[in-house]
C-alpha cells in the first residue's frame, strides 16, 4: 500500500482549550493560527503518522488584555517559546469511529506524552474534487507538566484558575495529490 500525505485545512479547522475559573465557570480560547499533517498506509488512518505546530501568539480568549497575559512570562513566553507542537507516537481504533491518540506534546520546552481521543467525522469530496477527512480531537491535560504554573488565589484561599486544560480541535485534513 502506498503512503498518502495528508494537510490540516485550517480554514475548516480550529483549536480551542477551556480551563475553570475561580472553580465556577469555564473559560474558552482558541489558537488561530496552526498547521498540521497526517501520513496513513493507503486511506485508512489508523497507525497514520500525525504532526501538529501551534503558533502561540495566535492566541484569542476574547479579551485582548487576557490575551496578552498569556503570552507573557506569567503564562507561555511566547518570545522564548513562539510554538507548541505535538508527535504523534500510535493512532489505534478503539471501536467504531473513536481512535486513541498518543503522542509528546512540547509547551514551553517540555515535553510529556499525552493522550487523546479522536472522533472520526467522516470523509467526503469537496465541490473541487479533493478529498477531505475530518476529526474532533478531544483531551485534558495538567498545564503544571509543562511549566505554565501561574495562579493567584481567591479571597477564600481557592485558586483562580484550574490546572487542568481541556483541549477540542475540530480538524478537516485535505489529501495532498
Amino acid at each position: 500500500m502506498s503512503k498518502i500525505n495528508w494537510s490540516v485545512d485550517a480554514l475548516h479547522s480550529e483549536v480551542q482549550f477551556k480551563v475553570k475559573h475561580l472553580v465556577i465557570s469555564t473559560v474558552t480560547g482558541s489558537f488561530k493560527s496552526f498547521s498540521g499533517s497526517a501520513v496513513t498506509e493507503g486511506d485508512q488512518f489508523e497507525n497514520a503518522q500525525i504532526a501538529f505546530t501551534i503558533d502561540v501568539n495566535s492566541v484569542d480568549t476574547g479579551q485582548p488584555g487576557r490575551d496578552e497575559h498569556l503570552k507573557n512570562t506569567d503564562f507561555f513566553e511566547v518570545e522564548t517559546y513562539p510554538q507548541f507542537t505535538f508527535a504523534s507516537t500510535s493512532f489505534t481504533k478503539i471501536k467504531g469511529d473513536l481512535f486513541k491518540l498518543i503522542g509528546n506534546l512540547t509547551i514551553k520546552g517540555v515535553t510529556k506524552e499525552i493522550e487523546l481521543e479522536a472522533e472520526y467525522g467522516g470523509t467526503q469530496r469537496d465541490p473541487w474534487g479533493n478529498t477531505k477527512v475530518g476529526f474532533e480531537v478531544n483531551g485534558t491535560i495538567d498545564r503544571k507538566d509543562f511549566n505554565v504554573t501561574f495562579n493567584s488565589l481567591t479571597e477564600t484561599g481557592g485558586l483562580a484558575l484550574g490546572e487542568k486544560i481541556k483541549i477540542v480541535a475540530n480538524i478537516q485534513l485535505a489529501k495532498e495529490a
